[in-house]
């Protein structure tokens, strides 16, 4: 069934907070999606950022991000006074990341030292259905504040080895601040269950996104290394990287630990069980991030610091994703396959029967004389999902602004543009988008907005400007709903509720 919706992260919600969260924006954008005659929520990963402040690196997979958590809520509890919560009031704009570490969590501490979940068998229920990584994660964040916020790396060896005797010292030692992780938890899953429960009731399902790797710096990696290629003293020995190519002479060195896919295989995949799992309970659909790194993955030495001396390894391929698969049938994932895209990882995508993704913008780049015409709107099947750009990519409203003449010439003349405004040729290409073939259509609402480059969410391979950007209150009136509820229905893609 033909359907479309909009790509919009948690924290790019307007509220008075700092960041968005799951507070009453939340439950209204759910409402704007329905107006809008939406069916999707696309989201980025939800998981606790650390360095960089990147959803992709987070301090584990399976956990969500404190920051969601709405100090609305805490206060309806009783947790905390209307003064407390006024404190941690922000100006609307940009995410300030560094005021949010220096303030947020005393909020959280003191409304944890007044609640009484522990008291509760929903928060045993909780304990118990996710000992698998809580207990790890908890006791991971109460020792990586014990040592000022280091990476585990510089931990002392006991501990990044995880030998028995200091572990047990640990877990009595620091039994406050887990305890403390574990609520966070608990409050953050509690909410988000509630918001998605709302979603559905509106006909809006999630669409979560998950990163292909870990973090080194994470409890997934410090709790089960032996799932990771590592080195006898258990440091790593390659790490996930994207080799030279037109766009990067050095190519991209990530820096995440590699899976020993032998070692997976040897489990049943446990690991990759258990990380679907969670996520399809947080997600009505996955979008699976650097999905061709399934079928081949780029390992780089780990002291090099530039990808030039990289190489190509195998991934696990249809082994991974026909244990997934049996074990549940109705699994959708969409397979983020962009990027240098081989014969074999079309294959394995098409083995899987996942959507994959077409991104307009890659249709006009000159550079790519032959992979581009792949995007263009003509050559698409249904068993896709359409996008004008990611998370990753320059708003269409920058894009044009950034691009060669001659690109601006072929977009212009593919889309019969006969005027200087540019803001024609982006509705356009939104359109091109809604009336494509894939079954599937997602629009960034910065496109929508027809906003630039200042509310690009990422710019990949840079630090410290990314994944700040806010949308305001006053961004999100009935006007733009109505239009994109009119666009959606030209083209056959309202929600079901609307049918």
């Amino acid at each position: 069934m033909r359907s479309s919706g909009i790509l919009f992260p948690v924290f790019s919600l307007p509220g008075a907070y700092g960041i968005g969260c799951f507070s009453e924006e939340a439950w209204g954008f759910v409402d704007f999606l329905k107006k809008a005659g939406q069916s999707w929520w696309q989201i980025l990963p939800v998981g606790p950022t650390g360095y960089g402040d990147s959803p992709y690196q987070a301090f584990s997979t399976f956990a969500g991000n404190p920051y969601f958590i709405s100090p609305d809520e805490l206060h309806r509890q009783g947790l905390l006074t209307r003064e407390e919560v006024a404190m941690a009031c922000a100006p609307e704009g940009s995410i300030d990341y560094g005021t949010l570490y220096r303030t947020r969590w005393e909020l959280l501490r003191k409304a944890f030292g007044r609640s009484r979940h522990q008291e509760t068998d929903e928060f045993v229920e909780f304990k118990k259905a996710n000992a698998f990584w809580l207990d790890d994660y908890a006791l991971f964040m109460a020792l990586k504040d014990a040592h000022g916020g280091a990476p585990l790396s510089a931990w002392e060896k006991e501990i990044r080895d995880r030998e028995s005797g200091a572990l047990k010292d640990a877990r009595e030692k620091y039994r406050r601040e887990t305890d403390f992780y574990e609520y966070l938890q608990y409050e953050f899953l509690r909410e988000w269950d509630a918001l998605r429960t709302y979603a559905r009731k509106q006909g809006i399902g999630i669409i979560g996104d998950i990163p292909i790797y870990v973090s080194e710096d994470s409890s997934d990696f410090w709790a089960h290394r032996e799932l990771f290629q590592v080195d006898a003293e258990g440091r790593l020995c390659k790490v996930a990287g994207v080799p030279p190519d037109g766009f990067s002479a050095d190519g991209q060195v990530w820096g995440n630990p590699l899976y020993d896919w032998d070692r997976h295989e040897q489990t049943g995949y446990d690991w990759w069980i258990r990380r679907i799992a969670k996520c399809r309970e947080l997600y009505d659909v996955i979008r699976l991030d650097h999905f061709r790194g399934f079928d081949e993955l780029f390992a780089v030495p780990a002291d090099e610091e530039t990808a030039a001396n990289g190489h190509w390894e195998k991934g696990p391929g249809m082994k991974l994703f026909s244990v997934l698969q049996e074990k549940w049938p109705d699994l959708k994932i969409i397979a983020e396959d962009l990027g240098y895209v081989t014969d074999t990882v079309r294959k394995l995508v098409a083995d899987t029967g996942f959507p994959n993704m077409k991104v307009l913008e890659f249709a006009f780049d000159s550079r790519d004389s032959t992979g581009r015409f792949e995007y263009l709107p003509y050559n698409y099947g249904k068993n896709c999902v359409v996008y004008t750009g990611t998370h990753d990519n320059e708003t269409l409203r920058g894009w044009l602004d950034d691009i060669l003449p001659e690109e601006v010439e072929m977009v212009r003349e593919y889309f019969d543009v006969r005027t200087e405004d540019p803001q024609e040729m982006v509705d356009k290409m939104i359109r091109a988008a809604q009336s494509s073939t894939a079954d599937l259509c997602v629009i960034p609402l910065q496109d929508y907005l027809g906003l630039d480059n200042s509310a690009r969410i990422n710019q990949p391979s840079t630090t410290g400007k990314n994944w700040t950007w806010r949308a305001s209150r006053e961004m999100l009136t009935p006007e733009l709903a109505a239009r994109i509820r009119r666009m959606t229905d030209i083209y056959g893609r309202l929600g079901e509720q609307e049918n």
